[in-house]
């Protein structure tokens, strides 16, 4: 890509280096965005072929097929290779013509792919028989060497993890459950959800203690005891300094006003206050 760019004036290419970047960082996180800096770039130099593929990518990524498609032609057109060839495929399938996507399986074009590219072909060709609701003849399209090796390798996981899908869709559960496992013995980085899927069909339930709207409630709980509290002693508080305020100790009438026991309480030692200091004046 680099010296694609360098065909460019240096200010041009820095600006859309910056943005082929934002779409390298955000594809995953937030791919509308991360569209939405694909298409600054086309605009800026659409005959890079770096920048077509970086816009087939993010327009694929939105599930805008036929964009990206388009994309992934022209950046194809530009170099010549076909390691965009499955994509493309897919592409195909995303558009609801599978058959497309299968007639592309057995192209030429796919005898140029590396192994990790063959791979990929083999997993779109197996979707696309699913699509046409041939779900023995995906299970067998999946059956290959690369799935009977015990090597790891970057392609291993989602090759497992569909041959273990198509399994239980056909309703073979206990091979299934026998190749979800071996997903995830594969699946260091946790691409996959194999475990999730083991789970069900082991029959086997996460139960949280307390969903996160239980959680909120309760804590909503807590802060209105808390308020409550507060209030409360603010109010008793509030009436005590009350009568300690009109309090007259010459008054021989004055009789507390009923309230809570924190009323009464200090209301009492004030005055047992001021009887012992009566009682020490008269003896004085």
């Amino acid at each position: 890509m680099r010296q694609e760019l360098l065909s460019l004036p240096k200010g041009l290419a820095e600006e859309v280096s910056r943005n082929l970047v934002m779409v390298a960082r955000l594809i995953d996180e937030d791919p509308e965005q991360a569209y939405a800096y694909s298409r600054i770039a086309l605009r800026l130099a659409s005959r890079v072929a770096a920048v077509r593929e970086a816009a087939g990518f993010a327009a694929y990524a939105t599930q805008k097929y036929s964009e990206a498609l388009a994309e992934f032609r022209a950046a194809k057109r530009m170099t010549g290779s076909v390691e965009l060839w499955p994509v493309m495929a897919d592409c195909e399938r995303g558009l609801g013509r599978p058959e497309r996507a299968l007639a592309m399986a057995g192209e030429p074009e796919v005898q140029k792919l590396d192994k990790a590219g063959q791979v990929e072909m083999r997993l779109v060709a197996a979707g696309a028989r699913r699509d046409m609701g041939e779900l023995d003849a995906a299970i067998v399209t999946l059956q290959s060497p690369e799935l009977a090796s015990n090597t790891v390798q970057s392609w291993t996981a989602r090759l497992r993890y569909a041959y273990a899908d198509a399994l239980l869709a056909a309703g073979r559960e206990d091979e299934a459950r026998e190749w979800f496992a071996k997903t995830l013995e594969a699946d260091k980085d946790g691409a996959t959800d194999a475990s999730d899927r083991l789970a069900e069909i082991d029959g086997v339930e996460f139960v949280d203690a307390a969903t996160p709207e239980e959680d909120a409630d309760l804590d909503d709980l807590g802060d209105e005891d808390d308020e409550d509290e507060d209030d409360a002693e603010v109010a008793a508080a509030e009436r005590a300094a009350d009568q300690t305020e009109y309090y007259d100790e010459d008054d021989e009438e004055y009789e507390p006003v009923a309230g809570s026991e924190a009323d009464v309480d200090l209301t009492d030692e004030v005055v047992v206050v001021e009887d012992d200091e009566r009682e020490a004046r008269d003896k004085a």
